[in-house]
Protein backbone atom coordinates (compact mmCIF):
# COMPACT_ATOMS: atom_id res chain seq x y z
CA UNK A 1 0.00 0.00 0.00
CA UNK A 2 2.90 2.43 0.99
CA UNK A 3 4.47 1.92 -2.20
CA UNK A 4 1.37 2.54 -4.56
CA UNK A 5 0.79 5.41 -2.07
CA UNK A 6 4.46 6.85 -2.85
CA UNK A 7 3.99 6.40 -6.56
CA UNK A 8 0.44 8.86 -6.64
CA UNK A 9 2.10 10.94 -4.76
CA UNK A 10 4.86 11.17 -7.18
CA UNK A 11 2.68 11.79 -9.87
CA UNK A 12 2.21 15.33 -9.83
CA UNK A 13 5.69 16.47 -9.61
CA UNK A 14 6.39 13.77 -12.71
CA UNK A 15 3.69 15.37 -14.73
CA UNK A 16 5.69 18.48 -14.13
CA UNK A 17 8.73 17.69 -15.53
CA UNK A 18 9.37 17.82 -19.35
CA UNK A 19 11.27 15.24 -20.97
CA UNK A 20 15.35 15.73 -22.55
CA UNK A 21 16.88 13.51 -24.74
CA UNK A 22 20.54 14.92 -26.32
CA UNK A 23 21.49 12.23 -28.40
CA UNK A 24 18.73 12.29 -31.40
CA UNK A 25 19.91 12.01 -34.59
CA UNK A 26 18.66 12.44 -38.17
CA UNK A 27 20.60 12.20 -41.72
CA UNK A 28 22.08 15.23 -43.66
CA UNK A 29 22.07 14.88 -47.00
CA UNK A 30 23.35 18.17 -47.56
CA UNK A 31 26.15 17.48 -45.05
CA UNK A 32 27.11 14.15 -45.94
CA UNK A 33 26.75 12.47 -42.99
CA UNK A 34 24.40 11.97 -39.93
CA UNK A 35 23.68 14.95 -37.19
CA UNK A 36 22.64 14.88 -33.85
CA UNK A 37 20.58 17.11 -32.13
CA UNK A 38 18.87 17.70 -28.53
CA UNK A 39 15.07 18.10 -27.94
CA UNK A 40 12.93 19.04 -24.70
CA UNK A 41 9.26 17.69 -24.90
CA UNK A 42 7.28 20.19 -22.02
CA UNK A 43 5.21 18.80 -18.90
CA UNK A 44 2.27 17.18 -20.59
CA UNK A 45 3.74 16.41 -23.84
CA UNK A 46 3.80 12.42 -23.58
CA UNK A 47 0.29 12.30 -22.63
CA UNK A 48 -1.47 15.14 -24.72
CA UNK A 49 -2.38 15.77 -28.19
CA UNK A 50 -1.48 19.55 -28.96
CA UNK A 51 0.58 21.18 -30.80
CA UNK A 52 3.13 23.33 -29.48
CA UNK A 53 5.53 26.17 -30.59
CA UNK A 54 9.12 25.56 -30.77
CA UNK A 55 12.38 27.59 -29.57
CA UNK A 56 15.75 26.76 -31.76
CA UNK A 57 18.60 26.80 -28.87
CA UNK A 58 22.11 27.32 -30.60
CA UNK A 59 25.20 26.37 -28.43
CA UNK A 60 28.55 28.21 -28.82
CA UNK A 61 31.88 27.27 -29.75
CA UNK A 62 33.28 24.19 -27.99
CA UNK A 63 29.79 22.74 -27.12
CA UNK A 64 27.87 20.50 -28.76
CA UNK A 65 24.34 19.64 -28.95
CA UNK A 66 24.63 18.82 -25.35
CA UNK A 67 26.06 22.15 -24.06
CA UNK A 68 22.47 23.54 -23.23
CA UNK A 69 21.42 20.16 -21.46
CA UNK A 70 24.72 19.81 -19.05
CA UNK A 71 25.89 23.37 -18.25
CA UNK A 72 23.03 25.13 -19.22
CA UNK A 73 20.31 23.19 -16.92
CA UNK A 74 17.95 23.56 -19.94
CA UNK A 75 15.29 20.97 -18.89
CA UNK A 76 15.77 22.47 -14.82
CA UNK A 77 15.29 26.03 -16.01
CA UNK A 78 12.29 25.50 -18.29
CA UNK A 79 10.02 22.89 -16.06
CA UNK A 80 10.40 25.57 -13.44
CA UNK A 81 9.39 28.62 -15.72
CA UNK A 82 6.60 26.76 -17.31
CA UNK A 83 5.53 25.60 -13.92
CA UNK A 84 5.73 28.99 -12.36
CA UNK A 85 3.83 30.39 -15.62
CA UNK A 86 6.29 33.01 -16.62
CA UNK A 87 7.32 30.73 -19.68
CA UNK A 88 4.36 28.81 -22.24
CA UNK A 89 4.76 24.94 -22.92
CA UNK A 90 6.86 24.59 -25.70
CA UNK A 91 9.34 22.04 -27.41
CA UNK A 92 12.93 23.14 -27.42
CA UNK A 93 15.39 22.03 -30.36
CA UNK A 94 19.20 22.45 -30.05
CA UNK A 95 21.59 21.12 -32.85
CA UNK A 96 24.71 20.26 -33.19
CA UNK A 97 27.45 22.90 -35.24
CA UNK A 98 30.47 21.33 -33.82
CA UNK A 99 30.85 18.18 -36.07
CA UNK A 100 32.63 18.44 -39.47
CA UNK A 101 33.52 22.39 -39.38
CA UNK A 102 32.52 24.02 -36.50
CA UNK A 103 29.74 26.87 -37.10
CA UNK A 104 26.17 27.84 -38.40
CA UNK A 105 26.85 29.20 -41.78
CA UNK A 106 27.55 28.31 -44.33
CA UNK A 107 31.57 28.30 -45.72
CA UNK A 108 32.69 30.87 -48.21
CA UNK A 109 33.82 28.15 -50.32
CA UNK A 110 30.76 26.23 -50.43
CA UNK A 111 31.79 23.11 -49.07
CA UNK A 112 29.99 22.98 -45.90
CA UNK A 113 26.24 24.39 -45.98
CA UNK A 114 25.25 24.09 -42.10
CA UNK A 115 22.99 26.87 -42.92
CA UNK A 116 21.03 25.39 -45.89
CA UNK A 117 21.12 22.35 -43.29
CA UNK A 118 19.40 23.71 -40.54
CA UNK A 119 16.52 25.57 -42.77
CA UNK A 120 15.98 22.55 -45.87
CA UNK A 121 16.93 19.31 -43.48
CA UNK A 122 16.35 20.24 -39.99
CA UNK A 123 13.67 22.20 -39.25
CA UNK A 124 11.63 20.12 -41.63
CA UNK A 125 11.98 17.05 -40.03
CA UNK A 126 11.91 17.85 -36.69
CA UNK A 127 8.72 19.79 -37.20
CA UNK A 128 7.21 16.86 -38.90
CA UNK A 129 8.42 14.45 -36.27
CA UNK A 130 7.23 16.28 -32.95
CA UNK A 131 3.49 18.48 -32.37
CA UNK A 132 5.19 21.90 -33.60
CA UNK A 133 3.14 24.65 -34.73
CA UNK A 134 5.36 26.12 -37.98
CA UNK A 135 4.13 28.93 -37.93
CA UNK A 136 6.11 32.30 -37.68
CA UNK A 137 4.61 33.29 -34.68
CA UNK A 138 5.39 29.81 -32.63
CA UNK A 139 8.99 30.08 -34.01
CA UNK A 140 11.56 31.70 -32.08
CA UNK A 141 15.34 31.46 -32.11
CA UNK A 142 18.34 31.71 -29.43
CA UNK A 143 21.59 30.97 -29.12
CA UNK A 144 25.07 31.67 -26.80
CA UNK A 145 28.17 33.35 -28.37
CA UNK A 146 28.77 31.48 -31.65
CA UNK A 147 25.20 30.42 -31.44
CA UNK A 148 24.27 34.03 -30.65
CA UNK A 149 25.45 35.09 -33.83
CA UNK A 150 23.84 32.01 -35.69
CA UNK A 151 20.50 33.75 -34.05
CA UNK A 152 21.31 37.20 -35.44
CA UNK A 153 21.98 35.84 -38.91
CA UNK A 154 19.67 33.33 -38.98
CA UNK A 155 16.73 35.95 -37.92
CA UNK A 156 17.94 38.76 -40.26
CA UNK A 157 18.09 36.07 -43.80
CA UNK A 158 15.09 34.75 -42.56
CA UNK A 159 12.50 37.00 -40.41
CA UNK A 160 9.23 35.43 -42.03
CA UNK A 161 10.21 32.30 -40.05
CA UNK A 162 10.83 33.52 -36.57
CA UNK A 163 8.72 35.86 -34.25
CA UNK A 164 11.21 36.32 -31.71
CA UNK A 165 15.15 36.27 -31.76
CA UNK A 166 17.40 36.05 -28.89
CA UNK A 167 21.08 36.55 -29.40
CA UNK A 168 23.48 36.21 -25.83
CA UNK A 169 26.67 37.55 -25.24
CA UNK A 170 26.73 37.22 -29.77
CA UNK A 171 29.70 37.08 -31.99
CA UNK A 172 28.39 38.96 -34.30
CA UNK A 173 31.65 38.44 -36.63
CA UNK A 174 34.46 40.65 -36.80
CA UNK A 175 34.12 44.42 -37.30
CA UNK A 176 35.22 44.75 -40.38
CA UNK A 177 35.98 43.33 -43.70
CA UNK A 178 39.52 42.72 -43.42
CA UNK A 179 39.57 41.22 -40.06
CA UNK A 180 36.89 38.83 -40.98
CA UNK A 181 38.80 37.96 -44.12
CA UNK A 182 42.04 37.44 -42.04
CA UNK A 183 39.99 34.88 -39.72
CA UNK A 184 39.13 32.97 -43.06
CA UNK A 185 42.24 32.74 -44.42
CA UNK A 186 43.99 31.15 -40.87
CA UNK A 187 41.45 29.11 -41.54
CA UNK A 188 42.58 27.69 -44.75
CA UNK A 189 39.84 29.33 -46.68
CA UNK A 190 40.33 30.70 -49.78
CA UNK A 191 38.76 33.57 -52.08
CA UNK A 192 38.68 36.59 -54.21
CA UNK A 193 37.69 39.99 -52.84
CA UNK A 194 34.72 40.24 -54.43
CA UNK A 195 33.60 36.38 -52.90
CA UNK A 196 34.74 38.28 -49.85
CA UNK A 197 32.69 41.07 -50.17
CA UNK A 198 29.67 39.46 -50.06
CA UNK A 199 30.27 37.13 -47.57
CA UNK A 200 31.26 39.44 -44.94
CA UNK A 201 27.80 41.46 -46.13
CA UNK A 202 25.77 38.20 -46.02
CA UNK A 203 27.70 36.46 -42.82
CA UNK A 204 28.25 40.19 -40.93
CA UNK A 205 25.28 40.82 -38.41
CA UNK A 206 26.80 44.42 -38.62
CA UNK A 207 26.22 44.73 -42.38
CA UNK A 208 22.88 42.80 -42.35
CA UNK A 209 21.31 45.79 -40.44
CA UNK A 210 23.35 48.86 -42.09
CA UNK A 211 22.17 47.12 -45.17
CA UNK A 212 19.25 45.50 -44.61
CA UNK A 213 15.12 46.80 -44.77
CA UNK A 214 14.34 47.89 -41.55
CA UNK A 215 10.65 46.69 -41.68
CA UNK A 216 11.98 43.25 -42.03
CA UNK A 217 14.40 43.52 -39.55
CA UNK A 218 11.88 44.97 -37.31
CA UNK A 219 9.27 42.27 -38.20
CA UNK A 220 11.05 39.67 -35.45
CA UNK A 221 11.11 40.55 -31.65
CA UNK A 222 14.81 41.35 -30.15
CA UNK A 223 16.39 40.72 -27.07
CA UNK A 224 19.93 41.05 -26.97
CA UNK A 225 22.08 40.83 -23.81
CA UNK A 226 25.61 40.74 -23.49
CA UNK A 227 27.48 41.42 -20.01
CA UNK A 228 29.56 43.89 -19.03
CA UNK A 229 32.60 42.07 -18.45
CA UNK A 230 32.24 40.32 -21.61
CA UNK A 231 34.66 40.36 -24.38
CA UNK A 232 32.18 40.85 -27.09
CA UNK A 233 31.05 43.83 -25.92
CA UNK A 234 32.05 45.90 -28.69
CA UNK A 235 30.07 44.09 -30.86
CA UNK A 236 26.79 43.87 -29.41
CA UNK A 237 26.80 47.67 -28.40
CA UNK A 238 27.38 48.61 -32.41
CA UNK A 239 24.87 46.16 -32.89
CA UNK A 240 22.14 48.28 -30.50
CA UNK A 241 22.96 51.06 -31.49
CA UNK A 242 22.73 50.85 -35.27
CA UNK A 243 19.63 49.20 -34.38
CA UNK A 244 18.35 51.96 -32.70
CA UNK A 245 19.79 54.32 -36.01
CA UNK A 246 17.83 52.10 -38.04
CA UNK A 247 14.56 52.60 -35.79
CA UNK A 248 14.39 49.20 -35.21
CA UNK A 249 13.11 47.87 -31.90
CA UNK A 250 14.84 45.65 -29.52
CA UNK A 251 15.73 45.11 -26.69
CA UNK A 252 19.09 45.39 -24.91
CA UNK A 253 20.29 44.15 -21.81
CA UNK A 254 23.57 44.80 -20.08
CA UNK A 255 24.01 43.43 -16.81
CA UNK A 256 26.71 42.26 -14.61
CA UNK A 257 28.94 39.50 -15.96
CA UNK A 258 31.09 37.48 -18.41
CA UNK A 259 31.40 35.42 -20.97
CA UNK A 260 30.04 32.38 -19.01
CA UNK A 261 27.60 30.10 -18.38
CA UNK A 262 26.63 31.74 -15.11
CA UNK A 263 25.72 34.61 -17.18
CA UNK A 264 23.57 32.41 -19.91
CA UNK A 265 22.02 30.34 -17.13
CA UNK A 266 20.01 33.44 -15.59
CA UNK A 267 19.34 34.44 -19.25
CA UNK A 268 17.49 31.62 -20.19
CA UNK A 269 14.21 32.09 -17.79
CA UNK A 270 14.25 35.93 -19.23
CA UNK A 271 14.63 34.40 -23.13
CA UNK A 272 11.86 31.56 -22.33
CA UNK A 273 9.38 34.47 -21.15
CA UNK A 274 10.14 36.83 -24.14
CA UNK A 275 9.48 34.44 -26.36
CA UNK A 276 6.22 33.33 -24.93
CA UNK A 277 5.19 36.91 -25.40
CA UNK A 278 4.78 36.17 -29.12
CA UNK A 279 3.67 32.51 -28.12
CA UNK A 280 1.15 34.09 -26.52
CA UNK A 281 0.14 37.07 -29.00
CA UNK A 282 0.91 39.30 -26.48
Amino acid sequence: MLKYLCLLLALPLAAQTGQVNDRVTMQSDILGMERAYAVYLPPGYATDTRSYPVLYLLHGAGDDQTGWVQFGEVGHIADKAIREGTATPMIIIMPDANTGKRGYYNSIGGDFRYEDFFFEELMPEVESKYRIRGEKRYRAVAGLSMGGGGTLIYAMHHPELFSSAAPLSAWVGELTQDAYAERLQRNGDTFDEATMKAYFNRYSALAQVENGDAEQLGSVRWYIDCGDDDFLYEGNSRLHILLREKEVPHEYRVRDGAHSWTYWRESLPEVLGFVSQAFHQY
